[in-house]
């Protein structure tokens, strides 16, 4: 069994997921069998409860655990599917401490960080190493605060445990651009190892992020002062696609730095091809090209809708297609403005979210594709204001609603589900994880999965009230997937409408950019007919021949 331990310096957000993420890519191309993990120092047991703003997507797992968007990342990049024991925040952790002192478990000692808190650190990695032959863990955070210490001192007493020999360390660092001085800066990165090495780490390999090639000179400053060979100083330079990290990556050695370190070389060579290149090729070199519109309230921020994006990235994969994601503060979208600011596009797609802010603003969006026969795209919340606004715009009903926005209205379309009423705590309470959906033959949604049956991810209190189907049946609104043991609303889709196709799950979260979620792939299918019809090829000119 070996483990790699990736660390961050200088600053947060420098890639560390994307940069363990894309290593565990290129140890897969060589054979390996990878899992992946998160450890995060924050209180928050996790971040169910935590906003987007100050944390991004909450990305839920098979089965249902709801964990950082790095997670994401790892199952994107990597082929193993991850659950709860593959997320640890020091919230659980002292929950479970304390659970157990409680319960006499410490016969009577002196509960403490060391060795209490530690041993509990080790005993999750002890626990994810199942079926694999390599362990890669992320510790979330920046070297030196406070409440990352007990993680990285949970680290050195595991590396001394299993062995050093069977251990490697990667600390990602900034390594900045002084635009007055012209010049890149290596002493953040020099204090940030000074920092791991005074609590007995020394890293085997640095990678370095920045915005300007690193030199050889550069490359030896480093390697003196934080003592590691030259070789081991990996430049992490931005790149246009995260799916070109791989090959940046491996073009950098990273991945044979690794094997040689673990003394592999001879049974997991470089493989002769690398799928990443087909991947990076598709997406640089597209046949089609189409405008997505993303409308929500959280545009502004990049991680809140991650794996949608990322997600739609794939279908364009799959449709060999540049996708342009135009995205749409959904509170400043209403009915009037709504074919100016949606004009254009060739797909429409409404994400998920919790609260009424912004939502006369995405229901706008969904008439606006139904009645201009752009394709719709509705994910979890998306389905909710699709079926509000199928029901207030065709069936003419009188104070449509859901309960969620408006509690005592006269026909709620959308209601609380029964067993969420006497839920109380917010946390790891709603329907989470994975559950059965049975599709209706030769609808859409059927068509784009080839396959009666399939499981997807939710992430919701809130369903469809089965007491309007008929009727919404009856005016063009169908259900083309149920769950089979309750009858729960998964999908539905709009008769005689080119693609209009909204889902109460979550597919952003199965989709790989090799293997492109069936739906997404559908959707950017519909928006490339879409954009053909709208923008017809000119007729070559004929005259004279």
């Amino acid at each position: 069994m070996k483990y790699i331990f990736v660390t961050g310096g200088v600053v947060s957000s420098l890639g560390k997921g994307l940069t363990a993420a894309a290593l565990g890519a290129l140890l897969e191309q060589r054979g390996l069998k990878v899992r992946m993990q998160k450890f995060d120092p924050y209180l928050n047991v996790d971040p169910g409860t935590m906003s987007p703003f100050q944390h991004g997507e909450v990305y839920v797992l098979e089965d249902g655990a709801e964990t950082d968007l790095d997670l994401g990342h790892y199952e994107r990049f990597t082929s193993g599917k991850l659950s709860r024991l593959n997320s640890m925040s020091s919230g659980q952790i002292y929950e479970n401490v304390i659970q157990k002192e409680r319960q006499g478990a410490y016969l009577g000692n002196t509960v403490q960080v060391i060795p209490h808190v530690t041993n509990e650190i080790k005993e999750r990695i002890y626990q994810s190493t199942k079926d694999v032959d390599v362990l890669i863990t992320e510790i979330g955070g920046t070297t030196g605060d406070i409440e990352g210490l007990p993680f990285v001192e949970a680290l050195r007493q595991f590396a001394l445990e299993v062995g050093r020999n069977d251990c490697i360390f990667i600390h990602v660092t900034l390594v900045p651009f002084l635009q007055a001085a012209g010049e890149l800066k290596t002493k953040p990165t020099q204090q940030s190892v000074a920092k791991l090495r005074e609590i007995g780490i020394q890293p085997h390999i640095i990678a370095c992020r920045c915005e300007h090639p690193l030199d050889a000179s550069l490359r030896g400053k480093i390697s003196l002062f934080c003592n590691v060979p030259v070789k081991a100083v990996v430049q992490c330079a931005d790149v246009s696609s995260i799916y070109e990290l791989p090959l940046a990556l491996q073009k950098e050695g990273l991945d044979d730095l690794v094997i040689e370190l673990f003394g592999l070389t001879e049974k997991h060579p470089r493989p002769a091809k690398n799928i990443w290149q087909q991947i990076v090729r598709r997406i640089k070199n597209p046949a089609h090209e189409v405008t997505i519109g993303v409308v929500g309230k959280y545009i502004e921020l990049q991680d809140a809708y991650k794996s949608v994006y990322e997600s739609i990235t794939h279908g364009g994969i799959a449709n060999n297609c540049k996708v342009n994601i135009v995205r749409i503060d959904a509170e400043e979208l209403d009915s009037k403005n709504a074919p100016k600011k949606l004009k254009g596009l060739d797909g429409i797609l409404v994400p998920g979210g919790f609260g009424d802010r912004g939502t006369d603003g995405k229901i706008a969006a969904a008439r606006y594709a139904r009645e201009n026969n752009i394709p719709y795209y509705g994910l979890c919340l998306g389905l909710q204001i699709a079926v509000i606004e199928f029901a207030r715009n065709v069936l003419k009903l009188d104070d449509v609603n859901s309960t969620e926005f408006a509690p005592d209205c006269t026909n709620p379309v959308i209601n609380l589900m029964e067993e969420q009423k006497k839920v109380i705590d917010k946390g790891a309470t709603m329907r989470l994880g994975s559950y059965d959906c049975a599709l209706t033959p030769g609808t859409l949604a059927a068509k784009a999965y080839k396959q009666s049956k399939v499981r997807e991810r939710h992430r919701h209190r809130f369903e469809v009230n089965n007491a309007y189907i008929d009727q919404l049946h009856r005016a063009g609104m169908i259900v083309s997937g149920i769950n089979p043991r309750r009858n729960l609303v998964e999908i539905v889709e709009i008769k005689n409408h080119p693609w209009f196709l909204a889902v109460q799950f979550h597919p952003e979260f199965q989709s790989k950019p090799n293997q492109p979620h069936p739906l997404f792939a559908a959707f950017i299918g519909a928006a490339v007919k879409h954009a053909k019809k709208a923008k017809p090829a000119a007729k070559k000119n004929t005259r004279g021949k």
